[in-house]
């Protein structure tokens, strides 16, 4: 693969005037951390996130020390989820004041694979914002009902401003994404910046990680952060089966 040229600019995290805050937030399936961890936290450090929305973290024996030593390696905490949530779990860097955590675990197809959502409250400055990391299912009528759970969930949490990101396992074609962009600002659509299709890194030709945010929440850019000082094609390739979506946004202060 040629070596991408330099990317614009994406805004860095900073405080507005107003209490508004510009923050970064990025989301990764990270296949259990079973590839080059090195590379992963290097990834995902050069990217210098506020909040980390993971996707298939480690859920199984010493899954909450294998989430530490990611957080460790990238400058972050763990903020919840994991095996608690089935796989998704939440990163953040010490910037955010987390208000409150859940996990919470959807229904369950009998012989599919229990999902869940990692769910939290933050406030970063004066701004709060509702976040959901969710890994939708690979069963299209169960993927469209997932994908409806996760706008019932984010009306229940009744913050103004939210963030979902996460494996939808849908193109932007299909039922479940649809759905979800019909009430979601899909962040690609809306500001698109870096690269469009996050599987897989070898042959990147589908784009099927999102990341999505209420009106109001102002999209500055999103997208594979290709070109991202710091961030190499070897190591994208080598941290996972997955690209990142890397997106900046500005929620307003209320």
């Amino acid at each position: 693969m040629a070596t991408p040229a330099p990317l614009p600019p994406l805004p860095d995290s900073r405080t507005e005037p107003d209490g508004s805050a510009v923050i970064r937030v990025l989301s990764y399936n990270i296949r259990s951390m079973r590839d080059d961890r090195a590379a992963l936290a290097r990834v995902i450090t050069a990217c210098a996130p506020d909040l980390v929305f993971v996707q298939e973290a480690p859920r199984f024996f010493r899954w909450r020390r294998r989430a530490a030593w990611l957080a460790a390696h990238t400058g972050l905490v763990v903020l919840g989820g994991g095996a608690p949530a089935t796989g998704p779990l939440l990163l953040c860097s010490p910037r955010v004041m987390v208000e409150r955590a859940e996990d919470v675990l959807l229904p369950h197809t009998p012989g599919l694979h229990r999902r869940g959502f990692a769910t939290a409250v933050v406030r970063i400055g004066r701004a709060r914002l509702a976040v959901l990391s969710c890994h939708l299912s690979l069963q299209a009528a169960e993927r469209y009902a997932q994908a409806g759970l996760v706008l019932d969930r984010l009306a229940a949490m009744d913050v103004p401003h939210a963030v979902v990101a996460g494996d939808l396992n849908d193109r932007p074609t299909g039922r479940g994404f649809r759905l979800l962009a019909g009430k979601l600002q899909d962040g690609w659509a809306v500001s698109p910046w870096g690269g469009e299709y996050t599987s897989t890194p070898d042959r990147p030709h589908q784009r099927i990680d999102a990341v999505l945010a209420t009106e109001g929440v102002d999209v500055l850019g999103c997208g594979v952060p290709h070109g991202l000082p710091g961030v190499t094609e070897a190591d994208l390739r080598a941290a996972t089966d997955h690209l990142p979506v890397l997106a900046a946004l500005r929620v307003p202060a209320p």
